[in-house]
């Protein structure tokens, strides 16, 4: 059955699929693929094909040159500079790529990176005052900055020089008269999503904006073909890849080619920190995917500034030494495997509180009082999950004060939502999808009402809409088609897995699977009579109750090579399924 939460809808596309499949020499399947993913005629040999030339001019973002004569000044005057980046995988690849390829070209650098608890997010007084009292003349933010005009200001008003790197919404206040934006008033300022900027793609994370800061500079310098900066390019490049995944960006355009190509040089991968991560969790001598970015290796890296401090991630990433790398690798995969252990507790505790209140909010707020409070956002994503409403989850920070992170849905703005309820908080920000607040403590029941009168979602919309890229016999589903399937990886945001229908297959369960019995192989058998193996992996429950109280199952699944002892086979992974509708 579907489940309670999930709509089924089948993707259509006004290209002429046929012309498509016979110009680039592929499927028509494939075609209509690529279609649904809003990629171009145009755009399609690069997508099968993507190169690090895919990349646009840096100095298309605007405001680059002026970061870029601010940054030169700095090196010129040879004073310190100070890199101030953020707690999570983009912020810290952010800083590693700026502190790096500032010392490269012969900067007095050094970087600061808020802790979570006593710092928050982002550039505050506290960090500005040491680095007055430190002699720092230029501060360079990066993943940060975009909401901080104050401190922007403090800081220029005691004499230093402030350049903002950013990829965050920029602030703005809405009045009769329309939208304002307040974009702080500094040396230097990059940003994609600034009001002007024309950018062909605005979803590039901070580490990537980091990135072209350093390729800009590099490119003013003359010396972007010289083998020891190639040398660096490549490391930074792995890094950026590794930080768009884990930061959820959309893997279109250019974050597609940098993904790709990032993901090949981490099999070998020139950073000695990052070499040690690959062997301490498992992943020496395999081909590196999407998936362990987002889930090995970046949760690895985000551990340390969730439970103990960022820094440690940045020292594994900084490190030259491979015994040193070596130690510090297995340092954050033990805090790693903590932070879950903790996750599982508080995650647990939380559903426990919502299914004795019920739920009845479109915009679930859930207060935690003594969970660690960077996991927070993780729990909400669970919850947001789980109901498919967008969530809030806090928790205590302190001095009167809770704080806490969002998961968001499609279909509601996250970042909008909270402008409403401004009047009610100390501090917030975020995009669309994911947000953070801070605010006191008696605030929180008006906070929850305010986001709440303010909602326009209906039931529909609380419905995880899940998207089919056709209907494909099984018999359809062979290894030529996974084969071109497996050129539009990687999957994830903006190119997601394809998913294709089965219509009216009877299933029966052939055996059970796995350690934890997780996982179950079932024959599938079409109206034709003809039988192919599909998997399950997950509780299995609901299908096989399915199974029992109907004549045949509609399912979604997705369609991939399985390679076992050098032997290539088709393997086809059921991801959803529903009583057959007989259409």
């Amino acid at each position: 059955m579907v489940q309670q939460f999930e709509k089924w809808v089948e993707l259509h596309t006004d290209a002429d699929i046929e012309y498509i499949s016979r110009k680039y020499g592929i499927s028509s399947v494939v075609a209509k693929i690529l279609s649904h993913r809003d990629v171009t005629e145009e755009g399609i040999r690069s997508f099968l094909s993507p190169s690090l030339n895919d990349f646009h001019d840096p100095f298309m973002l605007y405001g680059m040159e002026r970061v870029v004569l601010a940054i030169k000044d700095a090196l010129l005057e040879q004073g310190r500079i100070r890199i101030i980046g953020d707690y999570d995988v983009d912020g810290i690849c952010s800083t590693y790529i700026l502190y790096r390829g500032l010392r490269f070209f012969g900067g007095n650098v050094d970087c600061v990176i808020p802790h979570r608890i006593a710092d928050g997010y982002g550039i505050n007084m506290r960090i500005i005052e040491r680095a007055q009292k430190d002699g720092v003349g230029t501060i360079i933010t990066c993943d940060n900055g975009i909401s901080a005009s104050e401190e922007v200001k403090k800081a220029r008003d005691v004499g230093m020089r402030v350049i903002v790197t950013d990829h965050h919404e920029v602030p703005y206040e809405e009045s009769e008269a329309g939208r304002t934006y307040r974009v702080p008033d500094c040396d230097g300022l990059v940003d994609p999503k600034l009001p002007e900027d024309e950018y062909p793609f605005k979803g590039i994370c901070g580490a990537f904006v980091a990135y072209k800061v350093i390729m800009a500079l590099a490119g003013s310098e003359g010396c972007e073909a010289t083998k020891e900066f190639q040398s660096l390019k490549d490391e930074f490049t792995e890094l950026a890849a590794l930080a768009t995944v884990c930061d959820v960006m959309e893997l279109k355009d250019e974050n597609r080619s940098l993904v790709v190509n990032g993901m090949k040089l981490m099999e070998h991968s020139g950073n000695i920190g990052i070499r040690s991560l690959i062997e301490k969790t498992g992943l020496t001598g395999r081909k590196i995917t999407a998936y362990m970015l987002g889930f090995v290796l970046g949760p690895c890296i985000n551990a340390s500034g969730r439970i103990a401090s960022p820094l440690k991630s940045l020292a594994l990433i900084a490190e030259p030494d491979p015994n040193e790398a070596s130690k510090k690798a297995a340092e954050l995969t033990e805090l790693n495997n903590a932070r879950k252990e903790m996750t599982a507790e508080w995650a647990e505790k939380a559903f426990k509180m919502l299914e004795s209140a019920g739920i009845t909010d479109k915009v679930i707020v859930v207060y935690l009082p003594g969970c660690h409070e960077s996991l927070a956002g993780i729990i909400a994503g669970r919850i947001r999950e789980k109901y498919v409403r967008p969530t809030y989850v806090l928790t205590d920070s302190g001095d009167g004060l809770i704080k806490g992170s969002g998961r968001g849905i499609e279909a509601y703005d996250m970042y909008e939502g909270l402008i409403k309820a401004e009047p009610l908080l100390v501090k917030f920000g975020g995009h669309k999808l994911a947000a953070g607040v801070t605010l006191k403590a008696e605030n929180l029941d008006a906070f929850r009402t305010c986001l709440n009168e303010n909602c326009r979602l209906t039931d529909e919309d609380c419905k995880e809409t899940v998207r089919v890229d056709a209907r494909l016999p099984l018999y359809r589903a062979d290894m030529a088609l996974a084969r071109e399937i497996a050129r539009l990886e990687p999957f994830g945001t903006g190119n997601e897995t394809p998913l294709f229908m089965g219509k009216g297959l009877k299933l029966t369960l052939a055996c059970v699977m796995g350690k934890s019995k997780n996982a179950a192989k079932y024959r599938a058998t079409e109206e034709d009579g003809l039988s192919y193996e599909m998997l399950y992996f997950g509780d299995f429950t609901g299908l096989n109750t399915a199974i029992e109280n109907s004549d045949s199952i509609d399912v979604l699944y997705t369609l991939s090579i399985n390679e076992f002892r050098g032997k290539e086979s088709v393997q086809l992974i059921i991801k959803h399924f529903r009583i057959s509708d007989g259409q």
